[in-house]
């Protein structure tokens, strides 16, 4: 059962871990006012829901270096919730808590683990996809208009703001995505590009019109949140904080990888469920957009030296701060130079390294990412993953049922029975070409099952069927209930059948399907040779 635990914040590492909780925090700060924007809920609520998930994610959560806070992904999604609530507020925020409650039942209920069987093809796709939507999303405020509602509302309208462009803007948007692509390593090292492509874009707009800026930030603790419930829209309240949940948990567990691979850690991943659906919780209640383990700022803050959670908390408290002491300097950072900032964003989130291997790869796992990405731009995230993970799923099982079904072999002739020993061969050689051999091996499951029964129609005509097992470790129901139609089959034809190699696991599922009553007791034995003895006297008895 799991337990609710603190994480200890020692000082051991104190200096690592507040260089990196502060050089996150510069990080965070411009991307945190860019997806608050992008979100629709407004730079305070991005600030404040860096502060929230980053601090219950790094005190509750189980990946020591993690940075959370909202992400290219969950504010896609989150545009979409608060489209979906424009007109209640406090239902959009219910929401958020209620994806946060969701993710710490998925932490609960232990259902981290199965995120890493997750399909490359399909992460590839959903994250290059959330990479084109932001790079889309982005097109319109650049050119000096508000930000869109969805990928349709920025495409139709494009042209004619292409046509009509805000110059002012325009300038300052680009530079800021110069400043973000272009920015020397040395000097990024000494202060984030996002951070000075929005100081820089905020000099700008001083001089430039037809700049639209941030405007007041209110430098006070929000008021709380007061839950909720539309029992009109609870439907909808719920599927959209499930999709919220879903994608945050996967979002955070493949950055908790990320981290793992950059300190040679391994993470707790069900922990860190419970404390990204803690942080979310709290970024509901306290009016913050939600968010999740962030790649960038988590890396950041392990080179920068972070090595506890004690560097998240700092990475938050220094949001905090910045909130309560700066407001008045954050309105000024103009609306085109956060979308430049995404624009980078959104490039850095399309995986280039699957793109660039994608001629190599094979054609089913690029049409797989492709359906993946275009769902994922065109319909919705979650949709774009169950397809996908069925599609992957799909495809597994009958690259699996292929091969289970070629290991099938029949065997009458001593010569072609490779893998037995002398005295097994010397046994079926004894049997005149009476006794048949079904070897089966591996795990025999529901894929193979109707090709099993397909190839048992046509095998060869015998006194003695030896149906050996020893090579199989485990069989579901639908193979089992194959094996069992292989048996009547062969009883039907007044065969003899000698089951061999029944380990626990198969004979316990064979006996609860009630198959093994087929076989009588007498005609099952632990070894191969013992098998065929039996079906070598049973032969012998036959031609007297």
């Amino acid at each position: 059962m799991y337990r609710f635990s603190l994480n200890r914040l020692g000082t051991t590492h104190g200096r690592g871990d507040l260089a990196g909780g502060v050089t996150a925090a510069v990080v965070a700060l411009p991307l945190a006012l860019a997806f608050g924007v992008a979100s629709g809920a407004g730079p305070v609520a991005g600030l404040y829901g860096a502060i929230c998930v980053g601090l219950f994610a790094a005190l509750f959560g189980g990946t020591a270096t993690q940075i959370s806070g909202p992400t290219g992904p969950m504010t896609i999604v989150s545009a979409t919730l608060f489209t979906q609530f424009g007109d209640s507020p406090a239902t959009a925020f219910t929401v958020v808590m209620l994806a946060g409650g969701f993710q710490i039942l998925f932490g609960l209920l232990r259902i981290g683990r199965y995120v890493n069987l997750m399909p490359y093809p399909v992460i590839s796709g959903f994250m290059t996809g959330i990479g084109v939507i932001l790079i889309i999303m982005q097109l319109d405020p650049l050119l000096g208009y508000p930000g869109p509602s969805d990928v349709g509302n920025a495409l139709s309208v494009f042209p004619d703001y292409l046509l009509h462009p805000k110059w002012g803007a325009v300038a300052v948007g680009l530079l800021a995505v110069v400043i973000c692509f272009r920015t020397p390593a040395r000097i990024g090292r000494i202060i984030p590009a996002p951070l000075l492509a929005l100081l820089t874009g905020s000099v700008c707009a001083f001089f430039v019109s037809d700049v639209s800026v941030l405007g007041e930030i209110p430098a006070a603790l929000p008021a709380l949140q007061v839950p909720t419930i539309e029992f009109d829209r609870l439907n909808d309240m719920i599927t959209t904080a499930l999709v919220l949940a879903a994608l945050g948990s996967i979002d955070s567990l493949l950055t908790s990888l990320v981290a793992d691979n950059a300190t040679a850690t391994f993470h707790d991943s069900d922990k860190e469920l419970v404390g990204q659906g803690m942080g979310n919780l709290a970024a509901g209640l306290l009016g913050g957009i939600p968010g999740a383990g962030a790649t960038i700022r988590t890396l950041t803050n392990i080179k920068a030296g972070g090595m506890t959670p004690l560097s998240g908390v700092i990475h938050s408290l220094a949001l905090l701060l910045v909130v309560l002491g700066f407001g008045p300097v954050v309105a000024y950072v103009p609306h085109a130079a956060l979308a430049g900032v995404l624009l980078k964003v959104g490039f850095d989130v399309i995986d280039w390294r699957f793109l660039r291997r994608v001629y190599r790869a094979p054609r089913s796992d690029f049409l797989l990412m492709g359906v993946v990405l275009l769902l994922t731009v065109f319909v919705d995230v979650v949709t774009a993953v169950g397809v996908g993970i069925v599609f992957a799923s799909l495809a597994f099982v009958k690259e699996a049922a292929e091969v289970q079904v070629e290991s099938i072999r029949a065997i009458d002739d001593p010569e072609h029975a490779e893998f037995f020993n002398l005295e097994e061969t010397a046994v079926l050689r004894e049997c005149k070409g009476q006794a048949l051999v079904l070897h089966l091996s591996g795990l025999m499951s529901f894929g193979a099952a109707n090709e099993m029964a397909r190839k048992f129609v046509h095998l060869a005509r015998s006194d003695v069927l030896i149906i050996d097992l020893l090579d199989v470790p485990r069989v579901d129901t639908s193979a089992g209930l194959a094996l069992e139609e292989l048996i009547q089959r062969a009883l039907n034809s007044d065969q003899e059948v000698i089951v061999v190699g029944l380990n626990y696991s198969v004979a316990r599922l064979l006996s609860r399907l009630g198959s093994l009553d087929l076989v009588k007791e007498t005609h099952r034995f632990p070894t191969r040779l013992e098998g065929l003895q039996a079906a070598a006297r049973l032969v012998a008895a036959a031609t007297s």
